[in-house]
């Protein structure tokens, strides 16, 4: 008899430190907390690229307490805050 396999962890965006590499596997924006209408967080994760496959790296951290991040997206690079970075689930490569 196998055991099913462990459930991924829930690893964020925010959480990766500079140089990891990941991949989206969904986006929460229920886990930050925003002033944005419902949905608008995620409808802007989704315009920057941030999709379920994409392939992520983390290129820059800010100084001090590692905000702003810059964060290639497939073939571009966008910045963002930790805060909402939390809202976007990934797997490491």
């Amino acid at each position: 008899m196998t055991k099913d396999p462990a459930p991924p962890e829930d690893i964020r965006l925010a959480s990766l430190r500079k140089g990891q590499r990941a991949h989206v596997t969904g986006v929460d924006e229920g886990a930050v907390a925003t002033t944005l209408p419902a949905g608008e967080l995620e409808r802007r994760m989704i315009e920057m690229g941030l999709v379920e496959g994409a392939r992520i790296e983390i290129l820059h951290e800010g100084f001090p307490g590692r905000d702003p991040i810059a964060v290639r997206v497939n073939e571009h690079t966008i910045a963002m805050r930790r805060a909402e970075a939390r809202a976007v689930r990934v797997a490491p490569l």
